[in-house]
């Protein structure tokens, strides 16, 4: 793409962003969940529930996150941090489940996490701590955070893996760079609450449905959705916006999620032989 393309698909991308980063956006998305809490440690608790149960009908999730919220009697920093799995706090979850989060994965990711948060004080420091300062990006933030979870506790079963990404085995981690881009970026949408990771080190949420728009776009040409392909769509917005690659984000998901569509004229052509 010439110097003017490239110019010109930045200013549109550009509009996009502006379109959907504002605080309507907020309403039917999971980060209303956090974003209704005043405390940041309850913010960075709860946001990761939201981020992790983050898939399928978005009435539902938020319909679940509610119904989280409650049994955790709206002190998330506090229900988790003090949560034993054979304690009294442990029959507040019991029944509560998602698709495939299952009550008794409920039960192990919340004594997890209570333990990480009982010897780190914050779920900042749990990621930070796997981040290497001149880090690219936060892949080794979000490997060392799956890690620590799954190894908090000996009594931790190997099935909880499933709901922690890693960048290791190839997943695109699209939740858990979510939850960062929540925790990380200032601005009408996202709550910037943490300051240990850098903008210029997120990684931008890939899926089946941004992936779609980021190759229309000719942003993307690698056809799987993976960590590989997740950290090639970041580096072409990093072109645009090398200190917030992230707020693109919305220019990718917008679109698709209130049905506008793309402008036409930036669409790539998709060859004959593909």
């Amino acid at each position: 793409m010439s110097a003017a393309g490239q110019d010109d698909l930045a200013a549109y991308l550009d509009r996009l962003v502006a379109r959907y980063e504002t605080r309507a956006f907020i309403a039917t998305d999971p980060i209303s969940i956090p974003i209704a809490f005043d405390d940041p440690r309850d913010q960075e608790v709860i946001g990761l529930f939201a981020a992790l149960l983050a898939w399928g009908r978005r009435e539902t999730i938020l319909k679940k996150m509610a119904e989280l919220c409650e049994r955790m009697r709206y002190r998330p920093y506090e229900f988790v941090r003090a949560f034993r799995p054979d304690g009294e706090a442990a029959r507040a979850l019991h029944g509560f489940g998602h698709r495939t989060f299952r009550p008794d994965d409920a039960v192990h990711l919340t004594a997890a996490l209570g333990s990480l948060l009982r010897r780190n004080d914050s779920l900042e420091n749990v990621f930070a701590a796997g981040l290497d300062r001149d880090a690219s990006d936060i892949g080794g933030a979000i490997q060392s955070f799956s890690t620590s979870v799954m190894r908090a506790l000996p009594e931790t079963p190997a099935r909880l893996q499933k709901h922690l990404a890693r960048p290791r085995a190839g997943s695109a981690c699209k939740r858990l760079c979510m939850y960062l881009r929540w925790m990380v970026r200032k601005g009408p949408v996202d709550l910037g609450i943490w300051t240990r990771i850098r903008t210029d080190q997120l990684v931008l949420p890939l899926d089946v449905h941004s992936g779609r728009q980021a190759r229309a776009l000719g942003l993307l040409t690698r056809k799987a959705n993976d960590w590989r392909a997740a950290l090639e769509l970041t580096a072409a917005c990093r072109t645009f916006c090398p200190d917030d690659p992230g707020r693109y984000d919305f220019a990718l998901f917008g679109p698709g999620a209130f049905g506008d569509g793309l402008d036409p004229q930036f669409v790539v052509p998709v060859s004959s032989d593909r």
